[in-house]
């Protein structure tokens, strides 16, 4: 009999720290507004969906399809101000591989967000755009439009 309840303890232990986990991750949902972006550009196409918190920080997740043969997708975050929105896009390259780190900046003019270009440096292993240099948005690769939720 006891072995039983040891046994039982353990999965009720589980079941109770999944439980606190799906009702979280529901709550963070819940804090922040939800966008949902896409891009086209030539037979390349890219989704971006993020979730907005209060604090004007940002998480989510970014795709890009290269003419229907592969892609790259992963998570980005990072932090809003105004209409710019910076931070890192974390992805495994198609096919396999090391993880990946990229540095991405979008600026928002006229309900779009243009994907902006840079100079990027490395230091200690993490690449970010260089300091004191202008980020280019005059010519985006991609230009995202709001999109109703993909499903």
């Amino acid at each position: 009999m006891n072995l039983i309840l040891e046994k039982n303890k353990g999965l009720i232990g589980f079941c109770i720290l999944f439980a606190v986990i799906v009702f979280s991750c529901a709550d963070a949902n819940k804090e922040g507004k939800q966008f949902h972006y896409r891009s086209i550009n030539d037979k390349d196409t890219a989704f971006l969906n993020f979730i907005k918190l209060e604090d004007n920080r940002f998480f989510g997740q970014y795709e890009i399809r290269y003419g229907g043969v592969s892609k790259d997708s992963g998570e980005i975050r990072g932090i809003i101000s105004g209409d710019t929105i910076k931070g890192s896009f974390y992805y495994q390259p198609y096919g396999g591989g090391v993880l990946k780190r990229y540095p991405i900046a979008l600026l928002k003019r006229k309900n779009k967000l243009l994907l902006g270009k840079g100079v990027i440096s490395v230091y200690m292993g993490i690449p970010s755009f260089l300091k004191g240099d202008t980020i280019d948005y005059s010519n985006p690769e991609f230009v995202f439009e709001e999109i109703k939720k993909i499903k």
